[in-house]
């Protein structure tokens, strides 16, 4: 499978500069919650949530508002998961050529 590294550079480009967007709602992202948000929304705490550990974000600050911060967190997983895919792509073909 060819993938057009054109089409998907621009894809997130666009993707990049939408980014800012989810700064100007009132809303928080979607499973970025606290508990109460789950208890307002659903009327109560699911049980695997309530006991579940706090995580500690990776990159410091993160979900402050700060528009720098939310870029740096895109670009960093984008380049995580472009280089999971990339090394499961290549570990495939690997396998397929050995075949």
């Amino acid at each position: 499978m060819k993938i057009d590294r054109k089409k998907l550079f621009i894809t997130l480009f666009i993707l990049f500069i939408l980014l800012p967007l989810g700064l100007i709602t009132e809303y928080s992202a979607w499973g970025e919650w606290d508990n109460e948000v789950y208890k307002k929304m659903i009327g109560f705490i699911p049980k695997g949530i309530a006991e579940a550990k706090t995580i500690t974000p990776l990159i410091p600050d993160y979900g402050e508002g700060s528009i720098i911060i939310y870029y740096l967190s895109a670009i960093i997983g984008s380049i995580i998961i472009y280089l999971t895919l990339f090394t499961i792509l290549k570990l495939k073909k690997s396998k397929n050529e050995t075949d």
